[in-house]
């Protein structure tokens, strides 16, 4: 009796982490944004936060969703993609939005030190449909990266739709889709090192990741997913360490500090 008791207890015990795992890998991977999302929302200054990752999220999640088609893996990946998916749009939406604000009151402010009141202001409207790669992901309104979001998935839709029994091609999706995740930090370690300062950015969203990547990385080798998945993963965890180091390099050693005009440019170009 104490012996079926004792079985029940393990299967159980066993049952709920289960479920804290697939939880975890679920929703784990937005987690770091909730407090990059309420620092914008609060400052309402998105300049120490790189749109890129959001750029390479909603690639690396797009693909992946696209390599289940060729590849099987669990159901609880493909949750975690449409979940990030919508995160970085609500992200995207969010520095849109303030960036925007912040330009208006910009001109607002020039417009009122030359005494010229009764001209209307005027912020460049930069589209996607304008095809202008000088201001790629840069654009002035939300709907912009929505275009461009469905636009990539509809064309990378139809690719894997033709090549779908291409062996080469699926297995080559899916390390594009690992790898882009992998590169995730590399916008914002870029960016850092343009404005020799991390300033702006979230380190709790840092600790985040990594934390989360090193559990997704083990979570990848217990359960013998693709070896695409945790060699990327690993890299993942290498780029998010040295964004830390970061941190502490331009804590403990600032830099010359760089002009808020200079630092939206050098941002604007970092990809």
């Amino acid at each position: 009796m104490d012996g079926e008791l004792f079985d029940q207890v393990v299967a159980a015990v066993n049952q709920l982490v289960s479920w804290v795992a697939a939880g975890a890998m679920v929703f784990g991977g937005v987690v770091p944004y909730v407090p990059q999302y309420r620092d914008i929302r609060r400052t309402q200054n998105a300049e120490g936060f790189s749109t890129y990752v959001c750029l390479v999220l909603l690639v690396a999640n797009i693909l992946r969703i696209l390599f289940r088609f060729g590849r099987y893996f669990e159901t609880l990946l493909l949750w975690q993609s449409i979940i990030m998916i919508a995160t970085m749009l609500i992200m995207l939406n969010l520095c849109t939005n303030v960036r925007m604000a912040t330009e208006l009151n910009t001109k607002r402010r020039a417009f009122l030190a030359t005494d010229s009141k009764d001209e209307e202001v005027r912020i460049p409207k930069r589209l996607f449909l304008d095809f202008d790669w000088n201001y790629f992901w840069l654009w002035s309104h939300f709907v912009d990266y929505m275009q461009c979001v469905l636009a990539f998935t509809l064309v990378a839709a139809y690719i894997t739709y033709v090549l779908l029994d291409s062996v080469l091609f699926v297995e080559t999706l899916g390390f594009l889709a690992v790898f882009a995740e992998a590169m995730l930090g590399t916008p914002q370690l870029y960016c850092n090192y343009q404005n020799k300062s991390t300033e702006g950015m979230s380190i709790k969203m840092v600790l985040m990741w990594t934390s989360g990547d090193t559990f997704k990385t083990g979570y990848f080798l217990l359960t013998q997913a693709p070896v695409q998945f945790w060699t990327c993963g690993l890299l993942q965890v290498m780029v998010d360490i040295a964004i830390l180091l970061q941190v502490y390099y331009y804590s403990r050693y600032p830099q010359k500090p760089v002009s808020h005009t200079a630092s939206h440019t050098t941002s604007a170009k970092a990809l």
